[in-house]
């Protein structure tokens, strides 16, 4: 059976707002052309998707799995998009994500001297989308910190660094070379707590359950704006903590956390000659550190 992008694109949409009426607004569509698509979609693939009422729309065992399948599947049809249409107007280029902190200057450039003529970008990345840049075809290549969804991608590790904890610089810590997650059990994280279980084992406000929900932190500087005004403390990798050095915060070595691993990520699906040789020039230079 073939499967209809369109239909899975309505789908998504439908899933995402849990309303088939909001979903046909941002679709563009009418309602019952959304509706009509979804029924057929539920009867090429002989499943239930949705649980409907008057009152609400939830998704089904079937509608939870499609979801995750796709969003990546989407997401590739956009990359394919996007290198033909590039193929076509003549373009060579290669694109290469990366997170805070980290330094890609030396391949780019070993890159660009074996291949002068290629057009090669740089993107830099977040915590949310550093491997969504790859599925959608953002970038070829993209340096991401662990952990990730590594479905459909390949992988190969590159380095390993000490994680840090960011501080006001009047912290009661500032000043020392290192402490223990202990010594942060009563501290506010400004962080999903799941990024740094060591702490979330042992933290205070959730053993008492005083931990306030959190506004949607993006970027390293909103972060560290938060730290220095006294709202909180973050963990960072320590090259991230380095490259964003300020007056007003300070960072310390944490003994008893595991280090950051980070590692080169691209479309598994692909076989692309230039991919596999940033890999190798990847590797070459993080053994060369």
């Amino acid at each position: 059976m073939d499967v209809d992008l369109r239909k899975l694109r309505y789908f998504v949409a439908v899933a995402e707002h849990l309303h088939f009426g909001r979903a046909a607004d941002a679709l563009h569509i009418a309602q019952p052309v959304l509706s009509r698509q979804i029924r057929a979609l539920e009867g090429e693939l002989k499943v239930s998707l949705f649980d409907r009422n008057r009152r609400s729309t939830s998704l089904t065992e079937a509608g939870e799995q499609l979801l995750a399948d796709a969003r990546p599947l989407l997401a590739g049809a956009e990359a394919l998009r996007r290198r033909v249409a590039e193929a076509a107007a003549g373009k060579r280029t290669f694109t290469i994500g990366f997170m805070p902190g980290l330094v890609v200057t030396s391949a780019v450039r070993t890159l660009l001297a074996r291949h002068p003529q290629l057009d090669v970008k740089v993107l830099r990345t977040s915590w949310d989308d550093q491997t969504d840049v790859i599925h959608d075809g953002r970038a070829d290549v993209s340096y991401v910190r662990l952990p990730v969804e590594t479905r459909g991608l390949g992988m190969r590790p590159l380095l390993t660094e000490p994680r840090v904890v960011v501080l006001p610089a009047d912290h009661r810590l500032a000043g020392k070379e290192s402490v223990a997650v202990a010594d942060l059990a009563d501290e506010h994280l400004l962080q999903d707590p799941d990024a740094v279980p060591e702490w979330r084992d042992i933290a205070t406000e959730l053993r008492t359950g005083t931990r306030v929900p959190q506004p949607q932190v993006r970027t390293v500087e909103e972060k560290l704006e938060h730290v220095a005004a006294g709202r909180g403390v973050v963990v960072l990798p320590l090259s991230t903590a380095t490259f964003y050095t300020r007056p007003d915060v300070v960072h310390a070595a944490v003994r008893d956390l595991g280090p950051n691993h980070v590692c080169l990520a691209w479309d598994a699906s692909r076989r692309s000659r230039l991919v596999q040789e940033f890999v190798a020039i990847a590797l070459e230079r993080s053994a060369g550190r």
